[in-house]
């Protein structure tokens, strides 16, 4: 059985954030973090289609892992939607910002 606690969830897909020196090129390292973290979420909507398919298919037989494939993928693009906000909401006060 996985871990589906948040914590755990948001530990993984920050993994590559925590791992890096602090003296890289911050711009790099915000882009890399961003596209891997795109990815594991793309990969996460992936999975869940693919074990709603072996569902409705007659593959899977455990009802109670596919929905919980399911409702990872579902709080992963939830949590990547809020980062988005955020990420916009920061630039559009930037940009405001008298200089």
């Amino acid at each position: 059985m996985k871990d589906i606690t948040l914590l755990t969830h948001l530990q993984g897909l920050g993994q590559s954030a925590v791992q890096k020196p602090a003296a890289e090129n911050l711009a790099g390292d915000f882009a890399a973090v961003l596209k891997d973290t795109v990815g594991k979420v793309n990969q996460a909507q992936i999975d869940a289609d693919h074990q709603a398919e072996r569902l409705h298919s007659g593959e899977a037989k455990n009802l109670h892992e596919v929905m919980i494939t399911m409702e990872q993928a579902d709080i992963s693009m939830r949590l990547l939607v809020q980062m988005r906000n955020k990420v916009v909401d920061a630039y559009q006060e930037v940009m405001r910002m008298q200089v």
